[in-house]
């Protein structure tokens, strides 16, 4: 983990309430260097949360860790999306207080070991000295010390996430089986070819002559894929001769559902065996040469083959709830104005 004086990145922000998409972490050092924050942060207030001033420097800050895009246009965000980007970056930041502001409740603490661990990896993802140092006269008047109160108030920040949304998002094994095998459908797949392809697509429009040196050059192709012994040679031939947009991936379409494949394409495959490659197949006025990897009958995927993405997709979900929770429950008594 990278320790970073803002925290928070509002997933998704721009796109839905905040109660539903509240999903922070912390923004590293990098992102936070004050190029563009110098120029356009004056330390204006924006908000106060319980009597506590929120600036434009924090608020510009998170604009861009949710669209870091910026850095790279002199800080400028696209039109149409700068409400959304700072509607969901003042959402984020009064977030962030309301949690600090929740650990000081509890008395939370930080170790000086650990703050001291924390420094030290926020200083090491500067470039050189002169950077840091550029960074925390811009920054924080030069003040050493103002820096490590906004370090130690992030990993204040970290930990009671830690406790209220980390600890409370963890999905176990019996809740993954059971979220299988109350949704079959979602896991049926169709019958399927995994499949490579090399190629040659004449110019729209060709002429007699364009169609006959595509299927030329098809035909001197056949040869050299036939004699292809594996995925990979396969694939370095199709990326040095396939006229198609799969050459940058070695020619490889991953698994295609049968439906969605050209009759003459999938009669061919039917005959096939894994590791063959095919005659040429002429779809239109396309000349394909296809390699079959695996056909994969309909069926239901296994749960060990889903379990590790649908933990992480049902872990997100419920990060994203209980999180919206706590929001809802920090600012049920908080006084938030804002400016």
């Amino acid at each position: 983990m990278k320790y970073q004086i803002a925290i928070g990145v509002l997933v998704m922000a721009a796109l839905a309430p905040v109660s539903a998409q509240l999903v922070a972490s912390h923004s590293s050092a990098q992102n936070a260097k004050p190029s563009n924050l110098a120029v356009q942060a004056a330390d204006k207030p924006v908000a106060r949360v319980n009597g506590v001033v929120l600036t434009d420097r924090d608020l510009l800050r998170e604009e861009y860790t949710i669209f870091p895009y910026a850095r790279q246009h002199n800080g400028e965000v696209p039109k149409e999306m700068e409400p959304s980007i700072r509607n969901g970056a003042m959402q984020m930041i009064i977030f962030e207080e309301l949690v600090y502001q929740e650990a000081l409740r509890r008395k939370m603490t930080v170790s000086p070991g650990k703050l001291q661990s924390a420094e030290a990896d926020f200083r090491g993802q500067f470039s050189n000295p002169e950077e840091y140092q550029q960074f925390l006269q811009t920054e924080f008047q030069g003040s050493q010390q103002l820096l490590r109160e906004k370090i130690r108030r992030s990993l204040m920040i970290d930990a009671l996430l830690k406790i209220e949304v980390e600890a409370k998002s963890v999905v176990s094994a019996a809740e993954l089986r059971a979220y299988y095998e109350q949704n079959p459908k979602r896991f049926e797949r169709p019958e399927s070819f995994a499949i490579q392809t090399i190629s040659f697509i004449p110019p729209e429009k060709a002429t007699p002559q364009q169609l006959q040196e595509a299927r030329k050059r098809a035909q001197e192709a056949s040869a050299q894929a036939k004699a292809t012994k594996s995925y990979e040679e396969f694939g370095i031939l199709a990326e040095k001769i396939s006229e198609d947009d799969y050459r940058v991936m070695m020619g490889d379409h991953r698994a295609v559902d049968r439906a969605a494949m050209a009759p003459q394409l999938v009669q061919a495959l039917l005959s096939m065996q894994p590791g063959q490659v095919s005659d040429i197949i002429q779809i239109d006025q396309i000349s394909t040469i296809v390699r079959l990897n695996q056909h994969i009958p309909a069926g239901k995927a296994k749960f060990e083959d889903v379990k590790a993405q649908l933990r992480k997709e049902l872990e997100q979900k419920k990060t994203n709830q209980v999180r919206a929770a706590l929001d809802k429950k920090l600012k049920q008594n908080a006084k938030i104005e804002v400016l």
